[in-house]
This record gives C-alpha cells, structure tokens and sequence, in this order.
C-alpha cells in the first residue's frame, strides 16, 4: 500500500505585528469571548468567485454566533466577496469593534481578505492593510501571522481578527460625513487573489496559499460585534489539531483540508 499525506511547515515568528492566537502579544479574540453583543443578522452582494464548488457557496452559514467548525462556512472563490448586515449597528468604542472569522486550521495557514465598512450600503471604506510576506505562497504554503495587519484571516479558526473603527476616523469618507463610524450596518469581505495581483495599502503584494481550488480564497465563519472592548488579557489553550478528516480543524478542498490518500 503507498500512501499521501500532505504535512505543513512551520515558520518562525519574526514580523512586527501581533503573533497568533494563544501567543503572547497576539490580539486574536475566541469566539466565546463574553465582550461580544451581537452577530451578523443578514447578507447581500454575495459573489462567488472561481474555483469553489457549490457545496461552499451557502451565504447563510456566516450569519450568527462562530462556530469554529471548518464546513460551517461560506467560500468567497479567488476574488470573491460578500457583504453582511447588522440589526444592531456597529459603532466606534474604545477598543476593537467588531471580529471577521475565518476557518484556517493552523495558525500559519492563511487565506486572506479585505475588509470594508459601510453606514449605508453604498459608500464603503477599506481598512488598510499591510503585508510583509515578500515571497509567493504555494497552495500548501505557509504565511508568518506577524507580517499580516489589517486584513482579514490573520488567525486560526475559533479566533477573530479584530478591527477597531477609529483606525478609519482621519478619512475623508469620515471627515465629510459620507461614512459614519457610529452607525456601520454593513462589513464587506473581499477575497486575496495570492497571485501577485492583490495590494496593500502601500501598493505592496499580499500573498497568500496559491492556488488552491473547489473551496478557493477566504472561507467566512461569522463577524461578531463588540461596539468597543479591550484585548483579552488572559491566554486561550490552543485546539489540539484533529487525528481525523472530517473533525472539527479541517475545512473545505483544495486548500482547506488535510487530506490523506492511499491505495493499494
């Protein structure tokens, strides 16, 4: 009998931005963390991109509380996006305001995306965003969580990225009243291509796993939101990896998973 089975590297930790969640330092927030009021009630603008199956392509599963379960998602596809809704506004408070989750199943498996605010549903601003990530990623490559900012995926899954609104207070969209940061009722999600296509905000290539297929690009688990709370100080345990396809740790296809083959 031959077998498959696909393992992961390790990199280390040597960025200037926060580490992964569990590490000291690391601004990651579980999704059981009591500082969250509220989730994504509702959803519009949803485009698929390519490469993702229809089974991925259930917009309802990011709605409510995480789940932290790798299936219970919805796929962008390369450059896909999506927009989720509020009952309850998110405002602008004293600390991070409001979680994006994805469902990667370790901490340097990171499929990335953008993320943008609106108070209407037609006016939106982007978060900026870093990447210090100077080389292409393969399918099944690895990305250091401390040379990502401002973009959504940073974490593992069970573990939030955080954005705090008054990042965006000195914009003009801001400044002239055309976003308000104290009623925002839409996030929109807008997946890395890991191509070398995708910038950050200092016109810098974001890279990210490349390319990766049937449940390609950013797989949303949920946004929940704090309207302004601290970073956790205390540590959560880090999951335990699962011995199994199929348990809770492994995602979709291509890119999502731990697969492992055989034949005899």
């Amino acid at each position: 009998m031959a077998s498959l089975s696909l393992t992961f590297p390790t990199v280390s930790m040597a960025g200037s931005y926060p580490p992964a969640a569990g590490v000291q330092g690391s601004t990651a927030i579980h999704m059981d963390d009591p500082s969250f009021v509220g989730w994504a009630t509702g959803y519009t603008d949803y485009t698929a991109g390519s490469n993702v199956d229809s089974a991925w392509q259930t917009p309802e599963k990011a709605l409510g509380k995480a789940t932290g379960n790798s299936y219970d998602v919805v796929s962008l596809g390369r450059a896909g996006q999506i927009t989720l809704t509020f009952s309850i506004p998110i405002e602008d408070g004293e600390g991070w305001d409001f979680a994006v989750f994805e469902n990667s199943f370790s901490d340097t498996f990171l499929e990335l995306a953008y993320v943008e605010v609106s108070s209407d549903g037609t006016n939106y601003l982007r978060f900026d965003s870093d990447s210090l990530t100077a080389e292409p990623v393969g399918a099944f490559g690895s990305i250091d969580p401390t040379d990502i900012e401002g973009l959504a995926g940073k974490y593992r899954q069970g573990y939030g990225t955080p954005f705090d609104l008054a990042d965006l207070g000195g914009t003009q969209e801001v400044l002239s009243g055309t976003v308000d940061l104290n009623h925002i009722t839409h996030v929109r999600i807008i997946d890395i291509i890991g191509d070398g296509t995708s910038l950050d905000a200092s016109g810098d290539i974001v890279y990210d796993p490349y390319p990766t297929v049937n449940s390609a690009g950013f797989d949303l688990d949920a946004i929940g939101i704090s309207n302004g709370a601290a970073y956790p100080e205390e540590e959560y345990t880090p999951p335990s990896v699962p011995p199994h396809e199929g348990e809770a740790g492994f995602g979709g296809q291509g890119g999502c998973f731990i697969i492992s083959l055989s034949k005899g």
